[in-house]
């Protein structure tokens, strides 16, 4: 049975999150997505972290130069100039190819990206409704209103908590790594918190196992 608590969470939209990242769908309810915030520079909301031979690498897609800064996160663009798409997937392809469960998975994730995008938050939010589904996860997800600074007591404030300088070893109480089989933990070690697609593709159906079993209550 999946745990879940009754205290809920405000966190913005990533790109391919974490894997702590999606442990919080698991654990609040509702997940409320922020959908009125300015861009954020340094940010998962356009990068994510995947593993491969060489290393652990990032993924970032390209947006349209302007000052995204002071922009609305649901208004910030792509830069299609950039072959992007057919890179990235290269990329999942070249790090995840040989992993158990790819072939699985990898018709749903390739139809995404050979469609095309104008706006970021249109690409992120879809590939997360499909991360959700290969999970065999159907959290209650609501999306905010307008902006607040400040939460209120019974929402948890959890945006720019999970960063690229810090998702390696996040300081978060209520989620600890929990190790599965990786493609590269031969050369690489066991790497925690990478992208969701590493989990997905090296577990399969028991990724949300993981998951659970991540999450401290």
């Amino acid at each position: 049975m999946i745990r879940t608590m009754s205290t809920a969470i405000l966190i913005e939209v990533q790109y391919l999150g974490t894997v702590q990242y999606y442990s919080k769908f698991l654990n609040h309810d509702p997940v409320y997505l922020e959908q009125h915030e300015n861009y954020r520079k340094g940010s998962f909301r356009n990068r994510c972290y995947i593993a491969t031979a060489n290393g652990i690498i990032p993924l970032s897609i390209p947006l349209l130069k302007g000052k995204h800064q002071q922009a609305n996160i649901r208004s910030i663009k792509i830069d299609n100039s950039k072959n992007w798409q057919t890179l990235h997937w290269r990329s999942l392809k070249t790090a995840y190819g040989s992993s158990p469960f790819f072939e699985y998975y990898q018709d749903d994730f390739e139809a995404l990206y050979n469609k095309p995008y104008e706006l970021l938050f249109d690409f992120c939010l879809d590939l997360q409704e499909l991360v959700l589904s290969c999970l065999q996860m159907a959290p209650s997800i609501q999306f905010t209103q307008m902006f607040s600074k400040e939460t209120t007591d019974d929402l948890l404030d959890f945006r720019n908590r999970i960063l690229p300088k810090n998702y390696s070893k996040p300081e978060d109480p209520a989620f600890e790594p929990v190790p599965y089989p990786q493609v590269f933990e031969d050369r690489l070690g066991f790497v925690s918190n990478l992208s969701i697609l590493d989990l997905l593709f090296c577990a399969g159906p028991e990724a949300v196992y993981y998951l659970q079993t991540s999450v401290q209550l």
